[in-house]
């Protein structure tokens, strides 16, 4: 097989010399399904596990539930960090404001109160490194991540704070069962009910 016989197959965006931009994302055609930018670089997620599917649910209903008025719980939403970067967190928590139309197509990282990211196999370096990093820098005061543990596949959650001295996270607590909080708003969601769907 040539070089030239894989080129014609494999129509991929030849990027540009500084990378991507925002606008790129939202404008290029055929992108697949939930790309993500990160450092001016397109990042394309893999098929989805049942677990990434079924935690989302269960964690959106439970946001959902409890949230004040002044709040929205949205999932696989892009959120604009800046022009060289709009991770989708697989779940946000943004302010009612932020949300201007039913065909808008991300949020502003000033809008975010909480990303909460669970982990797959081919984002396990982005969730637990690069992801909370940049959200941490963009000042999201909350990040959840999510991932699957012990034999029965049970969902696991850490919940970190943004230190306002530090500018960085702070794990606060580690939840299997039950997340009970406080902060963004008062939360409580039992992680045991996985199995009820």
């Amino acid at each position: 097989m040539t070089a030239e016989s894989v080129e014609h197959r494999h129509p991929w965006p030849v990027p540009p010399p500084d990378g991507y931009t925002v606008d790129d994302l939202f404008t290029l055609p055929d992108l697949p399904p939930h790309t993500e930018l990160i450092d001016g670089s397109l990042v394309f997620v893999s098929a989805q596990r049942d677990f990434h599917s079924i935690v989302i649910d269960l964690l959106v209903h439970g946001l959902r539930r409890t949230a004040p008025p002044e709040l929205r719980v949205r999932r696989e939403m892009t959120v604009v960090i800046d022009r060289r970067n709009g991770p989708e967190p697989d779940i946000s928590v943004v302010r009612r404001e932020a949300v201007k139309s039913r065909d808008q197509a991300y949020y502003r990282v000033a809008d975010v109160l909480l990303a909460v990211e669970v982990v797959s196999p081919d984002s396990r370096a982005r969730d637990r490194d690069t992801k909370p990093h940049k959200y941490a820098a963009a000042g999201i005061p909350h990040y959840w991540l999510v991932d699957m543990v012990g034999q029965d596949d049970s969902p696991v959650v850490q919940i970190y704070e943004l230190g306002q001295a530090t500018g960085t996270y702070a794990l606060t607590g580690i939840h299997h069962d039950h997340v009970k909080v406080t902060v963004p708003y008062d939360i409580d969601i039992d992680l045991t009910a996985i199995d009820d769907i």
